[in-house]
């Protein structure tokens, strides 16, 4: 049983309706029409808190949900249905260009035209995805914030967490126009990087996200003491159903990945797997 069918099932034994979840989970009713008829996939348990608040109005267990999307979503890897990646929307170039620093601006262009989405333009695009999905992340529960990026991006409050949950799933490859308007646009200020060091500053908008410019630096350093494996890779290659075909290297490269802070998950080491084998990445 998936996370469809439960919802359904629990709407009807409780005698409750999509408009009151819809409310419940603060998301559109469409939206939730579209997860109930498997028009979309289940966001990403550890991206949204959309579970535990539709758990709480159909009078489930904590987590009871949480876990049947997971597992919905790892079947769909499974399965072979993630359609292969495809390079960028030009409009999504176009913002990207739009943010970098005037004076560099016809410097970056011509080095993404001359290999469109290729490495250098891949790494940024990257890194300001990266960026503005954490603060996305960390803002999902405040409500000012939310009304205030709604109010920048021209949609409602409950229309802008509908988006915040798709944004927060997707990757490099899927993003769209839209994605950048919502995000992209209110929350980058600017962005800048050394060709020679790939040092790289983003500046964010001060109103959404108050601080100091965010710098990321590329050096080669000796990995930590790989004794201790993360939690996530142990499930990882204990699951042949995502591992059963990786290589040694393969596997060797997955250990050295080194996280401070993140514990990654399962399905994030399957993703970096089939990033490391996708020819676009390498010359």
């Amino acid at each position: 049983m998936d996370v469809c069918e439960v919802i359904k099932s629990r709407l009807g034994e409780l005698g409750l309706d999509q408009k009151g979840l819809a409310a419940a989970a603060e998301v559109t009713e469409s939206y939730i029409s579209q997860l109930l008829t498997r028009k979309k996939l289940p966001p990403a348990p550890n991206r949204t808190d959309i579970y535990e608040k539709m758990g709480k109005y159909l009078r489930l267990t904590s987590g009871n949900l949480a876990k049947l999307a997971h597992a919905q979503r790892m079947q769909k890897l499974r399965k072979g249905l993630e359609e292969p990646p495809a390079p960028m929307f030009a409009e999504v170039r176009e913002l990207v260009l739009s943010k970098c620093l005037p004076d560099k601006r016809q410097q970056f262009r011509e080095v993404f035209e001359k290999q469109p989405f290729g490495e250098l333009e891949s790494l940024i695009t990257q890194k300001l995805l990266e960026l503005v999905k954490r603060v996305a992340r960390r803002e999902l529960e405040n409500k000012k914030w939310l009304h205030e990026v709604a109010r920048l991006s021209k949609r409602n409050y409950k229309q802008l967490r509908v988006k915040i949950l798709e944004f927060l799933d997707t990757d490099v490859f899927n993003l769209s126009r839209e994605d950048c308007d919502s995000f992209f646009g209110p929350l980058i200020e600017s962005w800048d990087i050394d060709l020679s060091t790939f040092s790289m500053e983003i500046v964010l908008n001060k109103r959404l996200a108050p601080g100091q410019p965010r710098k990321f630096e590329f050096t080669q350093q000796q990995p930590d003491d790989l004794s201790d494996e993360q939690p996530g890779l142990t499930e990882f290659l204990a699951d042949v159903s995502l591992s059963g075909n990786a290589s040694q290297g393969e596997i060797e490269f997955l250990r050295n990945l080194r996280f401070k802070e993140k514990q990654p998950t399962p399905l994030y080491y399957y993703r970096a797997l089939q990033n490391l084998r996708d020819p676009l990445h390498f010359r």
